[in-house]
């Protein structure tokens, strides 16, 4: 599994998508691939924030959810916005948001083989 951060519309999935030489029909956007449906290859999960989010919401439970995810599906490629940096939401579902998205993305770093980070379409190795 690789996992990629970086800001807002810092070319993060174009990054990807040249770096590893893959079409967007291997991207899912907001969404985690359920058994079944994923296609032989690497899947790109992007918008991985957003996922969190609707979970959230949705009474779910994202790190159990995120990290079975990642035992099934090791060859995946999580990309993320960094949503920490600024400054603290006054509104408590958004402060919760932003610390479980952080704790999950560290959870998912420790697992990887890789984690960059992109800014300006240009990506850094971390790990």
């Amino acid at each position: 599994m690789k996992l990629i951060t970086g800001g807002y519309a810092q070319g993060k999935l174009q990054y990807v998508l040249s770096k590893y030489r893959l079409r967007e029909d291997a991207v899912w956007d907001g969404v985690l691939p359920e058994d079944g449906t994923q296609q032989a290859g690497t899947a790109v999960v992007n918008h991985f924030h957003r996922w969190v989010r609707r979970r959230l919401q949705d009474g779910g439970c994202p790190e159990e959810e995120a990290l079975a995810f990642v035992e099934r599906c090791d060859n995946c490629i999580i990309i993320s916005d960094e949503i920490g940096n600024g400054i603290v939401p006054v509104d408590a579902f958004e402060r919760a948001y932003r610390e479980r998205t952080g704790r999950i993305l560290m959870e998912l770093a420790q697992r990887a083989e890789e984690v960059e980070r992109v800014l300006c379409g240009i990506g850094q190795k971390i790990k």
